[in-house]
């Protein structure tokens, strides 16, 4: 296929990637036919996974929304992937045109394409970095020139850890940005998950397709994904069904079928 002029030309086409797969979900257009190929299939296994990729979109959006009502204007959107419609930057500026946002990820085609888009919004920078190394990433000169870590940080870790695995110790993730933040930052975190009992077989399927074709995702359960807070103090609801975290209407929340297949929760560190 012809190259786009927004990716990168070190970048394999044929090989699909988990930013690309996401903005396709999301109803973006810079994905390819290798990444569009792997998000139909899986969506043949569970066609409701769209609505529970918006789910974690608007779950982003709620809790900058609260984080803003809490005083934050400064973000650190970790596996940020590519840019659309309503991301942090728009949403935190539309409230504080002063708001800072560095945005991470190790996907060359979501960090060129957010540098594109960005370029000129000098309260904004982009990063391409490995998020499972939180020392390199709140070193790094993006994050050092654009944020103040003394003062508090909104830290997003937006459908991002199911993607590390047990082996990668996610707490030891979570912890290494946690030690580094001042009090008064917070840490928000949506996450694919159910109870084992929830499982059923459109959710393994969905799952082996996109674990064979794009990365393996390890999904938790409740107990699993609060554990991920330490050190953090639970803001209300605490740890909720994505759907069920400070929704904005009634209409929002799905009462009908299983229980959401994800957990939100929005914790400070005191």
């Amino acid at each position: 296929m012809e190259r786009p002029n927004w990716a990168p030309g070190d970048i394999d086409l044929e090989r699909p990637s988990v930013a690309r797969v996401y903005d396709y979900w999301l109803g973006g257009a810079h994905n390819f036919a290798a990444d569009r190929a792997v998000a139909q299939k899986t969506l043949e296994y569970l066609p409701e996974l769209r609505n529970i990729v918006l789910n974690h979109r608007a779950f982003l959006r709620r809790a900058v929304r609260y984080l803003l009502g809490r005083g934050v204007r400064q973000f650190l959107d970790l596996g940020s992937g590519i840019p659309t419609v309503g991301n942090v930057h728009e949403i935190a500026q539309a409230v504080d045109p002063d708001s800072r946002i560095v945005y991470v990820d190790m996907d060359p085609v979501a960090v060129a394409h957010s540098r594109s888009l960005l370029s000129g919004n000098d309260r904004v920078s982009v990063l391409q970095a490995d998020v499972r190394d939180p020392e390199s990433v709140l070193t790094s000169a993006e994050v050092t020139g654009q944020l103040d870590l003394d003062e508090p940080v909104g830290v997003l870790m937006i459908a991002l850890l199911h993607f590390v695995s047990d082996d990668d110790n996610p707490m030891r993730i979570v912890g290494g940005y946690r030690d580094g933040l001042a009090p008064g930052s917070f840490l928000a975190v949506s996450h694919a998950g159910y109870e084992a009992e929830e499982e059923t077989g459109s959710y393994r399927a969905a799952r082996a397709n996109y674990d064979r074709n794009v990365t393996p995702m390890t999904y938790r359960n409740k107990v699993e994904f609060t554990k991920l807070f330490d050190g953090f103090a639970l803001v209300e609801p605490g740890v909720a069904r994505l759907p069920a975290w400070h929704p904005e209407s009634p209409d929002d929340l799905d009462e009908a079928g299983s229980p959401f297949p994800g957990f939100g929760a929005v914790g400070r560190k005191e």
